[in-house]
């Protein structure tokens, strides 16, 4: 069952008592009148070839409070996008894809490269989610957008509802918030949450002290969930991170852009499960690739706010880290086994070896390259070199839209 209890620095809305998807809905529809809600969805073609992008598809058909959807469509030929294209217009409201690897898209991105903006040949779901924004700020009447991953399976249309709902209601003020969930099945999932990033925040606030920032990331209940939802006005000028980095860099990113106060976080599904990352160095991926670049944005966030990150602290930060996260084990063990769900501690021990490793290598990297990969430019800083881009790019969406290339 739910709570509550509002612990940490930022407002926590559980779900709680008998309210229907329905009620929410048609709160929503309301509210739509006044304040225009976007759905934006970072997607691969392949995810369309699974149960899980039907599933979502079949649930956005019952949504009728959206202003309208922008997708953003990595991985395709020309071919499959019609095939996008022609699968979400099923929707009841205006979808917009855009074709990543399409010439006039593409064409975009090498005019934002030779103007200086860095990062925007890495791709993955951070570029894909930037250039989304880019996109849907050129539209004025826009007000709020949500987004979510597109491998969720067992998907429901009550996450976008309780994504949008306490950022556009007239008695709140909450600009950013942010979407979490339990992730169990017939056993414990999130090791990356579980075993690396609690554990990891934990050890930085007792290796190099309590701050503001550690704090505020701390009050998160699931930090590297995928699913937010935030006001034009944030989206305007906040940096994406084009690494596995980009959900703690953009909490990071809201802190130095808001006020904690409008900052919350929903429960937006009882449950959640979604397609499992590999635990695997090999070739770099994985969730130790992941757990790698996490850790490098933290470090990186903090430096840049005067930590320094010295060999003998970082010993330290290793072998605390080590001892909280088999202190984890200890405690996630204990919840397993009360409730009857399948768990293999050995399973959970070799994660935590790799994790441990994932840390050293980061903090390798970090010190031959303290600046790390850029992030990608808030959209105020291109608006300023290249005025016209964004109505640029909402053009050749258009006609990416109308006709074929």
């Amino acid at each position: 069952m739910s709570d509550f209890f509002q612990n940490g620095v930022i407002t926590t809305i559980p779900r709680l008592g008998n309210r229907t998807i329905e009620g929410l809905e048609d709160e929503l529809l309301k509210l739509s009148k006044r304040r225009n809600m976007v759905l934006i969805l970072p997607a691969l073609y392949s995810e369309f070839e699974t149960p899980s992008m039907q599933g979502i598809v079949s649930e956005l058909k019952k949504v009728n409070y959206l202003y309208r959807i922008v997708l953003g469509l990595d991985g395709a030929n020309e071919e499959q996008f019609e095939e996008v294209k022609k699968i979400m217009s099923v929707l009841p409201t205006q979808v917009d894809v855009i074709w990543n690897d399409g010439p006039r898209v593409m064409a975009l991105k090498e005019e934002l490269r030779e103007a200086g903006f860095q990062s925007t040949d890495i791709r993955g779901k951070g570029l894909n989610v930037w250039m989304m924004l880019g996109f849907v700020l050129s539209d004025q009447d826009a007000y709020a957008f949500a987004l979510h991953d597109c491998d969720i399976v067992n998907y429901t249309r009550e996450i976008p509802a309780r994504l949008f709902y306490p950022i556009v209601h007239p008695a709140f003020d909450y600009e950013f918030n942010k979407g979490y969930y339990s992730r169990v099945t017939d056993e414990l999932h999130g090791r990356a949450t579980r075993l690396f990033y609690t554990p990891l925040i934990k050890s930085l606030e007792k290796v190099f002290g309590k701050s503001r920032y550690l704090d505020y990331m701390s009050s998160f209940r699931y930090a590297l969930s995928g699913e937010f939802a935030f006001v034009r006005s944030l989206a305007r000028s906040i940096r994406i991170s084009p690494t596995w980095g980009l959900e703690v860099s953009t909490l990071s990113e809201v802190y130095h852009n808001t006020s904690k106060k409008r900052i919350c976080q929903s429960e937006i599904m009882q449950t959640y499960e979604h397609k499992h990352q590999d635990l695997s160095s090999e070739a770099g991926g994985g969730v130790s690739k992941m757990t790698k670049e996490i850790a490098e944005t933290i470090f990186r966030i903090m430096s840049q706010n005067g930590v320094v990150f010295s060999n003998s602290k970082f010993k330290s930060l290793l072998a605390t880290y080590f001892e909280e996260s088999r202190h984890a084990i200890t405690q996630y063990s204990s919840v397993s086994k009360v409730n009857g769900l399948k768990y293999d501690r050995q399973k959970e021990i070799a994660a935590i070896v790799e994790f441990t490793d994932s840390l050293s290598v980061a903090n390798e990297d970090f010190n031959k390259n303290p600046m790390g990969v850029p992030a990608l430019s808030g959209w105020t800083a291109v608006r300023s070199v290249l005025p016209s881009f964004t109505y640029q790019f909402k053009e050749a969406v258009m006609l990416d839209k109308k006709q074929s290339i």
